[in-house]
């Protein structure tokens, strides 16, 4: 089973929630947590993992052969991302604008491109506080995150209950990680702006028909809008987390929440209990 925990924007408590869950589960069920936040992976301050295996995240990007190469620009005119272009008979490679999907290889007249793998991040797998646990990070300055995001979640175990740290947002990246959960917790605070976020979070997973419920974080400062609007959707809230010092000073130290205040231990197991009740009233349904 795969719980992907999203939210619109960062700083929502996403990872606060992400930690602490895996770690209540992980008391009774088999779990891995899995750091999908490639571009800024956090979970590990929480579990201070020890590392044990490294692997490179690899791509194909074109490379050319200037001897063979006639500077025709049928690569550059197949290309839809921009990625090559021709100047004065010679083609010009933007990585950055790279899809890696092959085809200026494949409408080469000459042969004169072929592809060649390029490392863009590593995937570390270890263990901390007893759980186990996966994180990529994707090197500095490369653009493409959804490879290793791919890679990541291909290494996860099968057997475990999965918990997948989803990066911020709604881009690409966040709808890799959320693609094929069995469900999605979107994370949000009561404010205009998370109100906003949802929304775009929510068509995602609406769009993905991705089953999907609701924590609240900072609960008890803004508005009503957002249980309002979850009222309107029929979207459970399964979690009010309230705006607490004793919280926000745990995140700040380190600490996972639950460890902080154990007293959260309960309510993130009956959040899983409703989370798999709603699974089975949607194979009944």
């Amino acid at each position: 089973m795969r719980i992907a925990i999203a939210s619109g924007k960062g700083g929502t408590g996403k990872t606060t929630l992400a930690v602490s869950l895996a770690l209540v589960l992980a008391e009774t069920h088999p779990v891995e947590l899995v750091d999908c936040d490639v571009e800024e992976p956090n979970d590990h301050i929480f579990l201070s993992p020890i590392i044990h295996e490294r692997k490179p995240v690899e791509v194909l990007v074109p490379e050319v052969d200037r001897e063979a190469c006639l500077g025709c620009g049928a690569c550059a005119k197949a290309c839809r991302y921009g990625a090559l272009v021709v100047i004065g008979r010679k083609v010009f490679f933007h990585y950055e604008l790279c899809h890696g999907c092959g085809l200026c290889r494949m409408v080469c007249p000459t042969e004169a491109i072929r592809e060649v793998p390029r490392t863009i991040g590593w995937i570390e797998r270890g263990e901390g506080k007893g759980l186990p646990f996966l994180q990529g990070v994707l090197n500095v300055g490369e653009p493409r995150a959804t490879p290793v995001i791919r890679a990541l979640k291909e290494m996860a175990d099968p057997k475990r209950i999965t918990i997948l740290d989803s990066p911020p947002g709604t881009g690409c990246p966040m709808v890799e990680t959320v693609r094929d959960a069995d469900y999605v917790i979107l994370v949000t605070e009561p404010t205009a702006f998370g109100l906003h976020d949802l929304r775009a979070a929510l068509a995602v997973t609406e769009a993905l028909s991705v089953p999907a419920g609701v924590v609240v974080s900072k609960w008890g400062v803004g508005t009503d809008h957002v249980e309002r609007f979850c009222e309107e959707k029929g979207l459970p809230v399964l979690l009010r987390i309230p705006w607490d010092q004793a919280i926000a000073r745990a995140y700040a130290n380190g600490i996972p929440l639950v460890e902080a205040l154990p007293e959260w231990r309960e309510p993130l197991r009956n959040l899983f209990q409703d989370i798999l009740l709603a699974r089975e009233g949607r194979r009944n349904g």
